[in-house]
């Protein structure tokens, strides 16, 4: 029925957006049952470090270089922006302040990237982005509803902190891997940020005291299972299709992934886990997949993806 030839570089970037769309929006209940009885920081180290390894040697196998040292800085540096700073900080602010306002500050990643690479001298935002920024945001608000954003407590400051600092490193990692001088394999540049910020989160989940008392045996099915679909499709397809994203689209399109994420968490939800879909729900779906059409919307009649040999020739120009 489709006739999609993926050798084509907008086909390509049609499916990488896909991609994260649905599987990163799935990974939010993938998540919830892998912390039924998987302590955070040792699971997300663990997805992250067992993805990196499998990435990297596919790409070996495929004829990838040795990477440099300098190499090996800068993709350390992408994975501990993404990664450690930038998951988890969500991870330690949504232990002090409602889920809801956590997925709300995510929300903010596309400000920052419109923001910070307008400061680095990119493009100037259009009103239509503009515009479709404060939409996302508003139908974020919609989405979630008071209640879920602020609950009935007082917000502990110290969370709130750590999701703006999250959201702005992923921002700034997502801007730097963008034009940083990495292997020309995107595969391998992928398993380099992946695998480093793997083993990274892992010493942090010892240093904290997570490993203490921790017993496998202990680990339940849906746990096991959940970690399975977070290394394959969450970190293994969904990351590479991010960087694919990161190279061959502007960084503003790339960043709505941050609305559309929370609304296929909520109808998943709806679908495997039994959580309420109301009429708000639906109007709010509606009022971000507006806003991603504001952002995203072309200046000529269809997307033109970036091509990605132009970092090649960025590079051949220092």
């Amino acid at each position: 029925m489709f006739n999609i030839d993926l050798k084509s570089d907008s086909s390509k970037l049609i499916a990488a957006f896909l991609a994260v769309y649905l599987i990163w929006g799935s990974t939010y209940l993938a998540i919830r049952f892998g912390l039924e009885s998987l302590p955070p920081f040792l699971m997300s180290g663990t997805r992250y470090l067992i993805a990196g390894a499998l990435i990297y040697l596919y790409a070996w196998k495929k004829g990838a270089g040795h990477p440099t040292k300098g190499q090996w800085l800068r993709a350390t540096i992408i994975g501990v922006l993404l990664f450690v700073l930038g998951n988890g900080g969500i991870v330690l602010a949504a232990q002090s302040i409602p889920s809801g306002l956590v997925s709300l500050m995510v929300a903010t990643v596309p400000i920052y990237i419109v923001l910070l690479d307008w400061w680095k001298g990119g493009k100037t935002p259009s009103h239509f982005t503009g515009a479709g920024l404060v939409v996302g945001v508003l139908g974020m608000i919609l989405l979630l509803g008071p209640s879920k954003i602020g609950g009935t407590t007082s917000v502990d400051p110290v969370g709130i902190v750590w999701a703006m600092l999250a959201s702005l490193a992923w921002a700034i990692g997502s801007l730097y891997a963008r034009h940083a001088d990495l292997p020309k394999s995107q595969l391998q540049a992928a398993s380099m940020e992946t695998v480093t910020a793997g083993a990274i989160m892992i010493l942090i989940s010892a240093c904290i005291g997570e490993t203490n008392g921790f017993n496998i045996a202990e680990v339940t099915a849906k746990s096991w299972l959940s970690l399975l679909y977070l290394i394959v499709f969450g970190s293994i397809v969904g990351f590479t299709a991010y960087v694919y994203m990161l190279k061959a689209a502007s960084p503003t399109r790339v960043s709505t992934y941050a609305y559309v994420n929370p609304v296929v968490a909520v109808f998943l939800g709806w679908a495997l886990a039994g959580e309420a879909v109301t009429s708000q729900t639906i109007m709010a779906s509606a009022v971000i997949l507006c806003a991603v059409w504001l952002i995203t919307r072309p200046s000529k009649a269809k997307l033109q993806p970036v091509p990605v040999r132009t970092r090649e020739l960025e590079t051949a120009k220092r």
